[in-house]
């Protein structure tokens, strides 16, 4: 019900913050989740309960992780300010075993880069790597973030066109190779902006 009740989601934190230390896996997720949707929507809100999420990101449970992380890059993308304290923490899992936490962390950065993309300059080279990751869904989601920076900062892009061109002309996958083109076209279209 809270789920979709979003006029009562600002009241409703409190509570939801207190299902974290739940007992079930399962709510403790949807908490974590429900969490980074209101912190999008009331970061300054929410801010009494980042701790809680942020110390979920240890969880030996991949999911608690991955909706951790989730959570964290929702309300960065609301107000970075609110998880700039845990945002350089957040590159460990960049490399976490667990493909779905890796992919969490790059839709993450996405989020937070939307608004805040200067902090990305000098990471560039960790989701570079991650282009070439093992799991197919991680290197599906990789090229976004290239996107994403590639309308906001290209320079920070610029570096790594040649590559993301020759994974769209040469990747296994499909949907890399779609991704490539869309991150190569966003950056190309901001430089000659920018160039005007």
């Amino acid at each position: 019900m809270l789920t979709k009740s979003r006029n009562e989601w600002e009241e409703s934190i409190p509570y939801v913050s207190s299902l974290l230390s739940h007992d079930s896996v399962k709510i403790q997720a949807k908490a974590l989740w429900l969490l980074g949707e209101m912190g999008f929507k009331y970061p300054l809100e929410i801010q009494d309960s980042v701790p809680a999420i942020a110390s979920l990101c240890d969880s030996p449970v991949p999911l608690l992780r991955e909706r951790a992380i989730n959570a964290l890059g929702r309300i960065g993308r609301g107000s970075y300010h609110a998880i700039e304290r845990y945002w350089t923490e957040l590159f460990r899992f960049a490399f976490d075993e667990d493909a779905k936490v890796r992919l969490s962390f790059i839709w993450a950065s996405e989020n937070i880069a939307t608004n805040t993309p200067d902090i990305y300059e000098d990471h560039m080279p960790v989701f570079e790597e991650l282009l070439h990751d093992e799991d197919d869904r991680v290197r599906m989601e990789a090229p976004e973030m290239f996107r994403v920076l590639g309308k906001r900062r290209p320079e920070f892009v610029r570096p790594y066109l040649e590559q993301l061109q020759l994974l769209s002309e040469t990747d296994d996958n499909q949907v890399v190779r779609i991704h490539c083109q869309g991150a190569i076209r966003a950056t190309v279209k901001s430089l000659e902006e920018m160039s005007r």
